[in-house]
């Protein structure tokens, strides 16, 4: 299952500029994704590696806590979690923890009513404070990194397609410089 895709979770990771961990809440996969070969460790650790610099942390599956939307539950994960990504060297003051239910949307786009206890997410850095109150504000409020456009071009390729009737089709990332069509 999931090992199949690691190689294109590294693709995507290598390439972004803000990480999206998404954390099970429910009994017993939280536990499992935190656990020392858990995919919430590895992938935490590839994006550090990978050098993502910003990260949020959005905890799903809150419909399906005991009780369900558990503000005890959130704080416990929240705080395993900052543990975790502090040893790996983010700095989880600067790191958004959003709890969140895909299922039933809560948090992804507004605040949902069935969470009262959640009074938003903050985060400082250097640049700045901001906050918000769900998942689409945190991915509001990344930084852009700032790309030297004045040096000259340098384009690392990730991979080389070959797509019939189109030709070939490289893909990378633009590091320096500018690409002009």
């Amino acid at each position: 299952g999931h090992r199949d895709f690691i190689k294109n979770m590294i693709t995507g990771t290598s390439q972004a500029d803000c990480a999206v961990l998404i954390v099970a809440a429910g009994t017993g996969e939280f536990e499992a994704g935190i656990s020392k070969n858990g995919q919430t460790r590895e992938h935490a650790l590839l994006a550090f590696t990978l050098g993502v610099k910003q990260l949020i942390v959005g905890v799903n599956k809150m419909d399906s806590t005991e009780p369900p939307y558990s503000e005890t539950r959130f704080e416990e994960i929240k705080k395993e979690v900052s543990n975790y990504i502090k040893k790996i060297g983010y700095n989880p003051a600067a790191v958004a923890f959003v709890p969140i239910s895909g299922w039933n949307g809560d948090n992804m786009l507004e605040p949902s009513d069935k969470m009262p206890w959640f009074k938003g997410w903050s985060v400082e850095r250097k640049e700045g404070k901001a906050d918000g109150k769900c998942l689409i504000e945190a991915l509001d409020a990344i930084l852009p990194p700032s790309r030297p456009t004045d040096k000259a071009l340098r384009l690392p390729l990730q991979d080389v397609y070959k797509i019939g009737g189109i030709g070939t089709v490289p893909v990378g990332r633009v590091e320096t410089g500018v690409l002009k069509p």
